[in-house]
């Protein structure tokens, strides 16, 4: 006699693979704005000044 499906671990299994190509697909989407680079800079990278403001930047007559 064959076995009966076991349709609970199916569907579960399908849940769980699209649930992993949706958190593959926001990662890529991150990675692709890091890249563009819409990030915030990291603090590591800069010195602390801030020259725009020392030099008059834009915004004042």
């Amino acid at each position: 006699m064959a076995r009966k499906p076991n349709y609970n671990f199916e569907k579960r299994q399908k849940d769980l693979a699209r649930i992993k190509k949706k958190e593959e697909k926001l990662q890529k989407k991150a990675l692709k704005k890091d890249a563009l680079g819409n990030d915030i800079p990291d603090t590591e990278e800069t010195d602390g000044t801030d020259e725009t403001t020392e030099e008059g930047g834009a915004g004042e007559p």
